[in-house]
């Protein structure tokens, strides 16, 4: 089994450095134009599935990824973002990029130390649920062989990579992965190899 693993395009959002979450925020032209290239570049992997968030800006980055070629795109709920309740919305970094939000601000550098929004969830929710994924994915008899797209998002994708890094302590392994970075994994008997890490392709 080979996992091309990425997360989505730019948001309006993103590019205004809000706190997106669950909030279904479709791809920006930015992001489509950076999908489109990350697809390009990918254009000769033999993909036979694709696996993506139920968020519109996940599921968009893995159609145009995949350029509209007759692979099946399946959703699963467990490689949505992180809920992140009654904070979403907010503008979690200054005109500067420096992060401005005291409740956003763990998130980035003290991850296991942050405290559960209202309404939301934490990191060790987010790896449970990644992980119960994980487990379900590489025990599929029927998907050992073959080469899936995983589209998420910055700490979901994080969270599917955990079964790789096996680190909670250095949850982002060196930060919060770019819009439509690539990371690749083989995975041999449940056994993964991480083959690459966060390239991007713009």
């Amino acid at each position: 089994m080979k996992l091309y693993i990425t997360r989505h395009g730019y948001t309006p959002w993103n590019l205004q450095k809000r706190v997106q979450g669950r909030v279904d925020i479709p791809l920006a032209q930015e992001g489509r134009d950076l999908a489109k290239v990350t697809g390009e570049a990918l254009k000769d992997v033999h993909f036979d599935l694709a696996i993506s968030s139920p968020l519109k800006r996940a599921y968009e980055t893995a159609q145009i990824m995949l350029n509209d070629k007759n692979i099946p795109i399946i959703t699963d709920w467990r490689i949505a973002e992180i809920d992140f309740g009654n904070v979403e919305g907010t503008k979690f970094r200054d005109e500067n990029g420096n992060i401005c939000s005291k409740d956003m601000e763990p998130f980035f550098n003290d991850p296991l130390n942050f405290k559960r929004p209202v309404g939301g969830e934490n990191f060790m929710d987010v790896i449970r649920r990644t992980k119960y994924f994980w487990e379900d994915l590489v025990s599929n008899k029927d998907l050992q062989d073959k080469t899936i797209l995983i589209s998420s998002h910055g700490c979901a994708s994080r969270g599917i990579m955990q079964n790789v890094f096996k680190d909670y302590k250095d949850y982002w392994h060196g930060g919060v992965p770019k819009n439509c970075s690539v990371s690749i994994v083989e995975v041999n008997n449940k056994v993964p190899k991480l083959i690459q890490l966060d390239k991007s392709y713009n």
